[in-house]
């Protein structure tokens, strides 16, 4: 059996402009308003792509594209995206179709204890650059993970301190990106009202009953 590589990218960002985070950092780009500081790794591995004259030909290509040391409390119930940019500063296609250039999915409103493998439950969905919805079929697959260790720095993941990874097209059956052609990465967040936690409604506080009062008899 032959032995795949699979490499990790990794991008740190660490200024925070005015009291939301705009966060800037070497390769990546983040405007996550509920965390102060997060890391961003690019999981890659080989794909063989040969030629006429080099059988062995290929490239690493990028496998997944992991948001770490996410602060699930904080962000609960928002949305979460990624884009990848290339060297032309412009946003590379992560879909069947050339419009798919965002992957987003909803953290769950409420902070998960276990890990959530489920991207239907995720709410995972592509979207245009402009952020339009775009229906059809989904190759990627996503996951949050509170347990476990951080695939940014071995860290211990918990709430606070969470993973959420997007896979690009785990089949590689139709997105196969060339990890040198990504320049730069970018995450946001961005509110998500319906997934605000329904808050249980006052009891009626009945009124107090009256006690009987004897009327003197004539």
């Amino acid at each position: 059996m032959g032995f795949v590589p699979f490499l990790f990218s990794t991008f740190a960002a660490s200024v925070t402009v005015g009291n939301g985070a705009l966060e800037f950092g070497q390769g990546s780009q983040q405007a996550i308003a509920c965390d102060q500081k997060i890391y961003i790794a690019m999981g890659e591995e080989w794909h063989a792509a040969p030629v006429e004259n080099d059988p062995s030909a290929g490239y690493f290509r990028v496998r997944a594209v992991t948001v770490s040391n996410l602060d699930l409390a904080n962000c609960a119930g928002k949305k979460l995206r990624v884009r990848l940019i290339n060297g032309s500063s412009q946003e590379i296609t992560l879909g069947s179709i050339p419009e798919a250039k965002v992957l987003q999915v909803s953290l769950p409103a409420i902070a998960p204890v276990s890990n959530i493998s489920d991207s239907t439950a995720l709410l995972l969905s592509y979207l245009t650059g402009t952020g339009a919805p775009i229906s059809g079929t989904l190759l990627a697959s996503a996951a949050v993970s509170v347990s476990g260790t951080s695939i940014y720095d071995g860290s211990v993941l918990s709430v606070n301190n969470a993973d959420v990874t997007f896979f690009i097209d785990p089949a590689r059956t139709a997105v196969n990106i060339d990890g040198q052609s990504v320049f730069r990465t970018t995450v946001e967040t961005i509110d998500n009202p319906s997934a605000k936690v329904a808050q249980p409604a006052p009891s009626a506080t009945p009124s107090p009953t009256a006690s009987p009062t004897a009327s003197p008899t004539q």
